[in-house]
């Protein structure tokens, strides 16, 4: 399998470096936290686990899957936040314990192990009907659970984004396994509703890049109402030659979100400014392969301190997308993914999806 190769950018020798300090950071136990010393969290880990399959390190992609099947709880979630083993945070994050399927998916699809999926099933499975204890009438998905079980009543635009992505990967896990699940179709067409044409249902976080980009990334916006939400502010967040901007007010461009806008771009076959745009963040590398976070550019400093594994993998995970590398580079762009039931019908549509909002 060829590796994640940028010609002019990164070379798949280069990618499998990143892939490989990933690797390092990985504890025995098969977690990978944020840094040596950090905290792991059930979504970064997935991430990373999904880099490392990408640059053919596929048992310790495996071994990161395993850490997931061994830590989940009995009502299918994991913590918010662990360090070193210890629980810190004993909330469940909904979209943290979503994300699982979109990386047990995209391992299937590299590695083709069926006994892998089967293995994996119960805990897509579990970790699926937990998230979806947390989804209210009109389709949105509260952000967490709290350790008492009750939902934050609480729903984000970029979280819920990144659900019905999950949701597609766990129903074309489902479909593979011949395991029909249609109450999960219509979870995921009531959600892709909700964010499309309820965009009130959600806390507003406009200055934050991921809400701009996330209907996207996670599958809910595809043409020309893509574009237009992404032209409509592509100056407030995009720093030539340098990023995107975590924050429309702040100085800062962080690696991650600047990499899930490649990944965004290329869903919609923009690939010139994909790839310029992964070109402008390479300067957030570290010669042993990792990736700093980001840099507060009005001082040219490295903010925070910190070369973290998911920024990293986010690199990995552009670079398959650009380059077409794996037979999990697809996995962002949507393709083969169910779509589940569509709401048709609804008469509770009195404000309209306005692309930019």
């Amino acid at each position: 399998m060829p590796g994640p190769e940028v010609p002019g950018v990164l070379s798949a020798e280069a990618a499998v470096q990143t892939g490989k300090a990933i690797a390092v950071t990985q504890l025995a136990s098969g977690a990978v936290p944020w840094f040596p010393g950090g905290h792991v969290d059930p979504w970064d880990h997935v991430e990373s686990a999904m880099a490392m399959a990408a640059t053919g390190l596929l048992s310790e992609a495996e071994c990161a899957y395993e850490w997931l099947r061994g830590t989940q709880r009995a009502d299918g979630s994991w913590p918010l936040q662990v360090r070193d083993g210890r629980i810190e945070d004993a909330g469940a994050d909904t979209n943290f314990c979503a994300y699982p399927a979109v990386g047990v998916w995209h391992y299937l699809l590299i590695s083709g192990d069926d006994a892998f999926a089967e293995r994996m099933w119960p805990v897509v499975r579990a970790a699926i009907d937990f998230v979806l204890t947390a989804q209210r009438e009109r389709g949105e998905i509260d952000w967490a659970v709290g350790e008492s079980g009750i939902p934050t009543g609480e729903a984000l635009l970029s979280g819920c984004s990144s659900i019905h992505h999950s949701l597609r990967c766990a129903l074309a896990l489902a479909d593979y396994l011949d395991q029909p699940q249609p109450g999960w179709e219509v979870a995921l067409g009531r959600l892709g509703h909700a964010l499309r044409r309820h965009p009130a249902a959600f806390t507003p976080k406009h200055r934050y890049s991921m809400d701009w980009y996330y209907p996207i990334l996670g599958g809910v916006l595809r043409g020309e109402a893509a574009r237009q939400r992404l032209f409509a502010r592509w100056s407030d967040f995009v720093v030539d030659g340098l990023g995107v901007r975590c924050v429309d007010d702040h100085p800062w461009v962080t690696g991650a979100e600047t990499c899930e806008l490649v990944l965004s771009l290329d869903a919609l076959d923009e690939h010139h400014r994909a790839r310029e745009l992964f070109a402008a963040m390479q300067h957030l590398r570290d010669p042993d392969g990792s990736y700093w976070t980001g840099l507060v550019y009005a001082d040219g400093k490295r903010w925070p301190e910190e070369r973290s594994t998911w920024t990293g993998a986010a690199v990995v995970l552009a670079a398959d997308a650009l380059s077409r590398a794996t037979p999990g580079n697809g996995i962002f762009r949507g393709e083969k993914l169910p779509t589940g039931l569509p709401v048709e019908n609804v008469p509770c549509c009195e404000l309209e999806y306005v692309p930019g909002t």
